[in-house]
């Protein structure tokens, strides 16, 4: 296996080259399958345990993403994910949650690979910009998966209505939909932080949120859009 000056993997035959060369797309896409799947399955009421599933598989593919390091990560991943089974099976809800903390970890240091790899070339092309947009979707998906283990954690740290919302109201697709509301500063406003650490975490999650789509995505755009001309 050999690696390009734009980071792209060569001399890689079959499925796996073929997803190594791919492999930002793949997660961008598989990350936009589990944003439609989370309104739908909270609908049908099977919410936070298929969510749970597809969020695992991001973490894989997150994993899959990183250049350095890959099969570590991919280890890490999958130990991970099998000791948050078993901690959600054990009902120790110390274990439980630091799981969850362990799986935002891993999403967030995947982002910052991605975006390593969207900026580490002068030639900008579709990969790239997969990479950079990938970022944006992990930090949304699993900043929600930290707001949710926060109120695991410690319960009414989010209000509705101007009044805390109680025990298992405030869901995992909860969190992910009030993350991106905060991500994308909608501001709906009928979810809000209720603690210090929650709104510390929503003005991060905001102002980061501007910044990028601001600064890195109209660069790196702003680059496709030149090598195509």
């Amino acid at each position: 296996m050999s690696v390009t000056g734009s980071n792209r993997v060569e001399g890689v035959p079959g499925p796996v080259g073929a997803f190594l060369r791919h492999r930002h797309a793949v997660l961008f896409y598989l990350l936009l399958l589990t944003l439609a799947a989370a309104p739908v399955l909270s609908a049908l009421g099977a919410g936070t345990p298929l969510l749970q599933g597809f969020l695992a598989l991001n973490i894989l593919g997150a994993a899959a993403s990183i250049e350095r390091g890959r099969k570590a990560l991919l280890l890490l991943a999958v130990a991970s994910i099998a000791g948050r089974v078993l901690a959600a099976r054990s009902g120790i809800p110390v274990l439980d949650e630091g799981f969850l903390f362990l799986w935002a970890a891993l999403a967030l240091l995947a982002a910052v690979a991605s975006l390593w790899y969207a900026f580490g070339t002068q030639r900008v092309d579709a990969e790239h910009l997969y990479a950079a947009l990938s970022a944006y979707l992990l930090v949304g998906l699993f900043c929600g998966v930290l707001h949710w283990t926060i109120e695991m954690a410690s319960p009414a740290s989010f209000a509705s209505g101007g009044v805390a919302m109680g025990p298992g109201e405030f869901t995992l697709s909860r969190g992910i939909y009030f993350s991106f509301v905060t991500l994308a500063t909608l501001g709906y406003g009928d979810i809000v932080p209720n603690s210090d650490l929650t709104r510390g975490l929503a003005v991060f999650e905001a102002v980061a949120g501007q910044l990028y789509v601001a600064v890195i995505v109209a660069r790196l755009v702003g680059a496709y859009a030149q090598r195509q001309d």
